[in-house]
């Protein structure tokens, strides 16, 4: 059996979120985005007028969002517009009810617009396709895990034995699980059949591997033998398996009992009584 230790949790490394810039006011505007990526190149002419300045300009801050290197002053701006917030969660419940109806294939960008009231002009202000925004939403869960996990730093083997003896749910558990519960909707929907898989391998390794690779002895973490990376993949899916239940019951447990619940089957020996 492997000999469990106390180990550092490191924050899992994320992919920067997907860049955001202002909506354009008015759809007539937007609707000169509509093709991600394309430039706008200007007719040329001996001296433009004010209007004739005035006229590219929207379609110039187009062009630039969806450049791919953008500054993170520019980006840090464009999170702070209530309107990119507005539109951004109106996409996000859009796409989580459209990915449970149809399926993550099932609908298009034209869907998701109408689904979420938005033009196709604004969304195409901010992403290039339905995978970059569904690569947006996943990182954005993931760094939000990570801010979690930051805490299980320091967290040892004999701190979580401790509080099973005594019937007390580790406080960094309960917060786990808290965010968990806010990002419901969504793991419900990643998760589930007509889900994103990758997403799946993405939240066992961010929360369950990293957890249980914490808890391992030194020697252990790295090791690359065969016995130490089936051990932990068996734990990390186990885990994996424990949220996706909770998740896809209906949350019905408190955080705190999932917390003690995730204990308890830690420390569970094989023959022994399944009871709290």
């Amino acid at each position: 059996m492997i000999e469990p230790k106390g180990g550092h949790l490191t924050a899992p490394n994320t992919a920067t979120k997907a860049h955001e810039a202002h909506a354009a006011p008015a759809a007539p505007e937007c609707d000169q985005v509509a093709t991600p990526g394309a430039a706008a190149t200007p007719a040329p002419v001996a001296a433009p007028t004010p209007a004739a300045s005035t006229a590219a300009a929207p379609t110039s801050a187009a062009s630039a969002v969806v450049a791919p290197a953008a500054t993170p002053a520019t980006t840090a701006a464009a999170e702070r517009d209530p309107r990119i917030a507005r539109s951004r969660a109106a996409l996000r419940e859009a796409f989580i009810t459209l990915v449970e109806e149809r399926g993550i294939d099932g609908f298009s960008v034209g869907d998701l617009c109408t689904s979420a009231g938005l033009n196709r002009g604004t969304f195409y202000n901010h992403f290039r396709d339905k995978e970059s925004l569904l690569a947006s939403f996943e990182d954005e869960v993931i760094e939000g895990l990570g801010g979690v996990l930051a805490k299980f730093q320091n967290i040892k083997l004999r701190e979580l034995a401790a509080c099973s003896l005594t019937h007390r749910p580790l406080p960094m558990l309960v917060e786990l699980y808290d965010y968990l519960r806010e990002e419901g909707p969504f793991l419900h929907a990643m998760l589930g059949p007509g889900g994103d898989a990758r997403f799946g391998m993405r939240l066992r390794e961010a929360v369950c591997g990293r957890f249980v690779r914490s808890l391992l002895h030194e020697r252990y973490q790295n090791d690359p033998s065969a016995f130490t990376r089936y051990y932990i993949s068996f734990y990390s899916g186990a885990y994996l398996g424990v949220i996706s239940e909770w998740i896809d019951s209906g949350m019905t447990e408190t955080s705190e009992e999932m917390a003690l619940i995730s204990m308890r089957l830690l420390f569970i020996k094989p023959g022994e009584s399944i009871k709290m």
